[in-house]
């Protein structure tokens, strides 16, 4: 039986990196059929839309999507629902994506690339579970108007409704319970207690859904507290849970602490385990067209597409283990670069897990 997959490359270094993963794919002789269409900003000068209808349909009806990135200076002032941006938004929402799976993972050959000490980040690994259709992102009202009270009535005042449901926070608790039985069994949940009532209620009701899993260690945290113990000390922390703007902020932080963005995978599921993989960085319109993009988290997303949405974990296996071999053998893209490595671009990073994969022999320059 074949797996669809809906492939959307989106603007920026979006189509150089998904071009990456799409090749190692095939590369592992399973019936993928790959569909691709326009998204973002490249769907809005084809169909004046940033997620047209004939491309929202492809993502739904395909059992995973592979996503590259979205956005461009060019489009910032255009209405925001025609945004680039407002593809992804649009993706979470009508395909009910609600619980997004960031890990930061360091790897030992690139524990110098970090910023912080060698022994803070060695053999760091963080799961990262962030709640994406609910919070301020999605609230209503939002808009703006003019302000007939506040310290300055009559101005003009611009105003987002930060709001949570019960089932919302209950759905996000149970995923990221159980994602924490197959990992140290410790969950973090982060939130803004003391002055947002929106995250009290957010963590009343995880320290609920706690007590039906005993077996798994609960500490509730402030993110500023968070932010800072992910410098200070990112390996006590094992799985954190937290809302859409939080999580948006926090995922990125721990991103930074493996050495870049770059090699960030992502992965957002609904309660069917439909997915979006796509990497954690944007489409850094800045380095476009250059062939120095570092395809490796998209092509760890694919790994994740097949684990969780294809069930094909040994593929996702063999993807996992290239990628540590071709880093082994010392290549590196300008982001992950140092001293005594190879610099390589965008594709050849990418024929380098291939040969990896189909047993071709990697050697260090």
């Amino acid at each position: 039986m074949s797996m669809k997959i809906a492939v959307l490359p989106g603007d920026g270094i979006g189509t150089e990196i998904v071009t990456e993963a799409v090749k190692v794919l095939k590369v592992l002789d399973l019936p993928f059929e790959l569909e691709e269409a326009k998204v973002g900003g490249a769907a809005y000068e084809a169909h004046g839309h940033p997620l047209p209808e004939s491309t929202l349909n492809l993502a739904k009806a395909a059992d995973a999507v592979l996503f590259g990135a979205v956005g461009d200076w060019k489009y910032d002032k255009l209405d925001r629902p025609l945004r680039p941006e407002q593809a992804i938004l649009g993706l979470r929402k009508h395909m009910g994506l609600f619980a997004n799976f960031r890990p930061a993972i360091c790897y030992e050959q690139l524990v110098g690339a970090s910023s912080l000490k060698p022994e803070l980040i060695a053999g760091l690994d963080i799961l990262i579970i962030r709640e994406l259709t609910g919070d301020i992102y999605f609230g209503q009202p939002r808009g703006r108007r003019t302000a007939v009270d506040g310290l300055f009535p009559g101005a003009d005042e611009a105003f987002d409704t930060m709001r949570y449901s019960r089932p919302e926070i209950e759905r996000i608790a149970h995923v990221a319970f159980q994602a924490a039985r197959q990992r140290s069994r410790k969950v973090t949940s982060v939130d803004k207690a003391n002055v947002l009532e929106t995250f009290q209620f957010w963590k009343d009701i995880v320290t609920e859904v706690h007590a039906q899993y005993p077996d798994v260690e609960l500490q509730h945290m402030y993110v500023d507290n968070a932010a800072m113990q992910l410098v200070k000390a990112p390996k006590a922390f094992d799985v954190v849970v937290t809302g859409n703007m939080f999580g948006d902020i926090l995922s990125d932080e721990a991103s930074m602490l493996t050495g870049s963005i770059g090699m960030l995978p992502s992965a957002s599921l609904n309660d069917r385990k439909q997915g979006l993989y796509e990497p954690s960085h944007g489409s850094a319109p800045d380095i476009a067209g250059k062939g120095v993009a570092n395809p490796l988290a998209t092509i760890l997303s694919a790994a994740m597409m097949l684990r969780f949405s294809l069930q094909q974990p040994e593929a996702a296996d063999r993807i996992e283990s290239a990628v540590k071999s071709v880093l082994a053998a010392g290549y590196r893209t300008p982001d992950i670069w140092s001293e005594g490595t190879q610099k390589v671009g965008t594709r050849e990073m990418g024929d380098a897990v291939v040969a990896a994969i189909t047993g071709k022999t990697i050697t260090k320059s």
